[in-house]
């Protein structure tokens, strides 16, 4: 996926979840920040940041907050941007062999995965989460409690008695890193769901991202250590 009009500048605050200040060309611009997480590592006065210009003249604000540079590596930050990452990725074939149907926001039961999918006889859920956190090389999800993240897991590893395939992707928003693990000092329970629904079948799958100031692609397969 490209983003069409990518300024870079410099992150100056962030007063609240949905907004930051930022540095565009020497001027303070208010901008919408693609992520509401927590991103406290990340987002440090003085960080350099790329923003899109939106082409909307409707908009409350002009811009785009969607990565940010972490000493030289730069992170993606776009909450929406792992979900169109994947889908491009199972399209091209490199993914799963001989796809022939691709549904995005598939129900089962009182669930909503991110993606239903057929190849053959093969009938597939998959879940997709965005990793921004990294610590030592080591990238790290969830960055914040995520209940709703435990739950996907849960739901995920019941379809396996139902007869699907099920997989959990960690879309990792950078290049470079070491292996992915849950982050279980965060949420403990998230790492006991993750373990469990491996166990139950659940197919654990961690890929990195070749990651440019106005694009972002799936890389290669990271090592997931539970």
């Amino acid at each position: 996926m490209t983003y069409p009009n990518i300024r870079e500048g410099i992150f100056f605050s962030r007063p609240n979840r949905f907004i930051a200040e930022v540095d565009v060309g020497g001027q303070t611009e208010i901008c919408h920040v693609k992520n509401t997480g927590r991103c406290k590592e990340l987002l440090i006065p003085g960080a350099k940041v790329c923003v899109n210009q939106s082409d909307n003249p409707n908009r409350s604000t002009k811009y785009d907050l969607i990565a940010v540079y972490k000493s030289e590596r730069l992170i993606n930050i776009d909450s929406q941007a792992p979900n169109k990452v994947f889908l491009e990725y199972l399209q091209s074939g490199r993914c799963i062999d001989g796809i022939t149907r691709v549904k995005p926001e598939a129900k089962y039961k009182n669930s909503r995965f991110d993606f239903y999918v057929e190849a053959g006889e093969r009938k597939i859920f998959i879940e997709v989460k965005g990793v921004t956190l990294e610590e030592d090389g080591v990238a790290l999800f969830p960055d914040a409690p995520t209940e709703r993240g435990v739950k996907h897991l849960n739901e995920l590893a019941a379809c396996i008695d139902d007869g699907y395939e099920a997989k959990v992707v960690f879309v990792i928003q950078m290049r470079g890193v070491g292996y992915f693990t849950p982050n279980i000092k965060m949420h403990p329970k998230f790492g006991e769901a993750l373990s469990s629904a491996e166990f139950a079948g659940v197919k654990v799958v961690a890929l990195d991202c070749e990651v440019a100031a106005n694009s972002l692609e799936i890389g290669s397969f990271v090592q997931v250590k539970l």
